[in-house]
């Protein structure tokens, strides 16, 4: 492998000057592989992934049907994070997303902060996708007497080999998990559709309202499960950004993109709030459990041979999906962060072909510590992981959205014009967004549990970014002053 770190010379991460287009050196290097297809279908990776397919099941009974109204109030806030990324990427397009955002409008400072927090999201979602992929697997008899771990182990080995490859591979792999995700997606709401209409009896239960009415309501337990719910909904949406990080490596991402990102809100409509509307309508809630995807669920008692076997492989798929996605994206990242001086150099480097291997690597060490994970809890494992990555989405959404807030006011100073593709109702959507995420660390917190001993770490998870900084600030002047 060669090391393709650029030059001390290239590296400088000050300001830029008024009027003089930022430049980020850890944008060069990349090839511009992604295509149209890749691009459009990481957008619907990004918006259905385990957090749907294996998450639901759990958070439909612990909050009934009253959980596709949190799936469609966080996806109006998705989009929004989405959209705002959007705008910054038109404005300039970089492998580094939202730390190269954070670099230009906030200094090092800011770009260490969001960088390090979405490494936090993707280190833990990793454990949290072999966890499932393990969960997965189990449901077939062949795999119910291999440990957890060893089926986690399995699972990221299998991804790491894949994505060190190429970002070609990347999108092809990401292409063709998101339409194996769309087409399941599509052909269980027909099928749920078929069984609404038609009265069809699902294990002894007819589907229609009455499975809502008759068992509670929409809030069979209060309105509370349902803002309780809301942080594992948010992790459902943590992939969103990652079309804005492979913008970096497609030839037009001022084509590409607006329509991407435009379509995921359609996308949130139909496909949660669509497919969770179905799951209430065809068995009560009670029903499901966070031991099963609720999909599997349904086509189990509905007794169609091999169907449970199929949709299981699907959600096993988006599992690998999920992890693919956050090894590719931490890796330019860290990269991003690595060549301003803020992380480890050997995240800096890249192969022959042109993958940041060194931060690829280092979210994959992260994912072996989940292996462990597994053997020692392999019961909580996943519930685990997921507070802490949701603690991750939270800040590096918010750190999104303080770019824009920054990059707007820069905008209305005339230091900079904003693209066309803009985050409509600015700065009013930024603000109201970063109030909806303050309030989903309150629900964290006022949930108990896991959630509120996540909160409690707060302050360990900020000491050791301060503590960090001081490591790494010198190295970061001095490469700045170069």
């Amino acid at each position: 492998m060669s090391d393709r770190t650029m030059p001390a010379a290239e590296t400088s991460a000050s300001a830029p000057a008024q009027g003089t287009p930022h430049i980020d050196a850890g944008d060069a290097g990349y090839s511009k592989d992604l295509k149209s297809r890749h691009i459009n279908m990481i957008a619907i990776g990004g918006a259905i992934g385990t957090g749907l397919f294996l998450g639901a099941g759990g958070r439909m009974a612990g909050a009934g049907p009253s959980l596709a109204i949190a799936y469609a109030v966080c996806g109006v806030f998705a989009f929004f994070v989405v959209r705002a990324l959007g705008e910054l990427v038109l404005y300039r397009p970089s492998s580094g997303a939202f730390v190269s955002y954070a670099r230009e409008f906030m200094g090092e400072k800011g770009a260490y902060t969001a960088g390090w927090l979405y490494f936090l999201n993707w280190s833990t979602t990793a454990v949290a996708d072999i966890t499932a992929a393990a969960t997965y697997a189990h449901f077939w008899a062949m795999f119910s007497d291999i440990p957890q771990w060893v089926l986690a182990l399995i699972a990221l080995a299998v991804v790491l080999t894949a994505n060190l490859i190429s970002v070609k591979y990347f999108g092809e792999m990401e292409f063709w998990f998101a339409i194996v995700k769309v087409a399941a997606l599509v052909a269980f709401m027909a099928v749920g559709i078929y069984l609404v209409a038609t009265q069809h009896s699902v294990d002894g239960n007819t589907p229609g309202l009455a499975n809502i009415t008759d068992h509670g309501g929409i809030f069979p337990m209060g309105m509370l499960p349902m803002l309780l719910v809301v942080q594992g909904v948010v992790f459902a949406y943590a992939s969103v950004e990652l079309c804005g990080v492979a913008a970096g490596e497609t030839e037009n991402p001022q084509k590409i993109l607006p329509k991407a990102i435009n379509s995921i809100m359609w996308r949130v409509g139909i496909f949660y709030v669509g497919s969770v509307v179905l799951l209430a309508l065809i068995l009560p809630y009670t029903a499901y459990s966070g031991d099963e995807s609720p999909f599997v669920t349904v086509l189990d008692k509905l007794g169609v041979p091999g169907a449970a076997g199929v949709m299981n492989l699907v959600v096993l798929t988006a599992a690998l999906s999920s992890l693919n996605s956050g090894l590719y994206s931490t890796g330019r990242i860290l990269r991003s962060m690595a060549v301003a001086g803020s992380a480890p150099k050997f995240t800096a480097r890249m192969n022959k072909g042109q993958v940041p291997y060194g931060g690829v690597l280092l979210t994959a060490a992260f994912g072996a510590a989940g292996v462990a994970l597994n053997k020692l809890m392999p019961d909580d494992a996943f519930e685990i992981v997921l507070n802490f990555a949701s603690i991750g989405i939270l800040g590096t959404w918010a750190m999104i959205m303080i770019c824009s807030l920054l990059f707007w006011r820069r905008a209305q100073e005339g230091k900079l014009t904003r693209p066309s593709y803009q985050l409509p109702w600015a700065p009013y959507t930024q603000i109201v967004t970063l109030v909806f995420l303050a309030t989903v660390l309150y629900l964290m917190w006022y949930g108990g549990g896991v959630g509120r001993t996540t909160v409690y770490c707060l302050p360990v998870i900020l000491g050791m970014l301060v503590g960090g900084w001081y490591l790494v600030r010198k190295r970061v002047a001095e490469i700045a002053a170069k």
